[in-house]
């Protein structure tokens, strides 16, 4: 049985950027290197790839063996062990890998959170959601079955920019109870044309899963959201009358 490193990837599901496996590496090359946009092609097929394996953390030996693997099975050659037979050791391994880069973040994640309760005009609900407001809305308060438009600035513990509506310049329109809970949680909080800062502990945001590139196993999230509409459901169409009985 062959199978690509994209499917191995694939099959485990993706995680955020290893630390450890990203410090181990050469500088990614400047747009420069690249002698044509088949090469930055072919460059972006290893970046997808290695995003999916990044949540194993892998140390530089253990890279070289995922490399010799991948090597021999993207050029045909038959792959030295049976593959599927070592996907239920594999999945223990990310699994393993994982719970460990989450326990960090947590444990950074935690002081965070604690830090930023502490903060004057700050509430932390019961879930662990630190809700602290910026500026009072003077609309009306969205349920979570509401479609909501906003704008949001969403940041790591550190203040890295992970996404961003503002940077886009474009406002995002979502239903408020198909988003991580604690925006489902945070912007019922709010009024039209309110903003708060949301700080999402991992279980209100990601999880132990994380959402790569940027965003790590059991990340803290913060966000700035301005709630600028509820928006209204869209119109039923109109029923046409029932054919008169004969």
């Amino acid at each position: 049985m062959r199978l690509t490193l994209i499917a191995v990837g694939l099959y485990l599901g993706s995680g955020a950027l290893a630390s450890h496996a990203a410090e181990s590496q050469p500088a990614a090359p400047k747009a420069s290197e690249f002698k044509s946009e088949d090469e930055k092609m072919l460059y972006a097929l290893g970046a997808a790839v290695g995003r999916n394996i990044a949540s194993f953390n892998l140390t530089p030996a253990e890279l070289a063996l995922v490399q010799r693997g991948f090597a021999d099975t993207a050029s045909n050659k038959e792959a030295k062990v049976d593959v599927a037979t070592y996907f239920p050791k594999i999945q223990e391994l990310q699994n393993t890998r994982q719970a460990a880069a989450a326990a960090v973040e947590k444990t950074a994640g935690d002081a965070f959170i604690a830090k930023a309760a502490a903060e004057k005009g700050a509430t932390k609900t019961a879930s662990g959601l630190v809700y602290m407001p910026i500026k009072a809305g003077t609309g009306a308060a969205p349920l979570a079955t509401d479609t909501v438009k906003v704008h949001y600035h969403g940041t790591l513990p550190n203040g890295k920019v992970f996404d961003s509506s503002v940077q886009r310049k474009e406002p995002a329109t979502f239903p408020l109870n198909g988003v991580i809970p604690c925006w489902t949680e945070g912007v019922q909080l709010m009024k039209v044309g309110g903003k708060s800062k949301l700080v999402c502990p991992s279980a209100l945001a990601y999880g132990d899963r994380g959402a790569p590139p940027d965003i790590k196993p059991g990340a803290t999230l913060v966000f700035e959201v301005e709630l600028l509409a509820i928006e209204k459901p869209a119109a039923a169409p109109a029923m046409l009358p029932a054919p008169a009985k004969k």
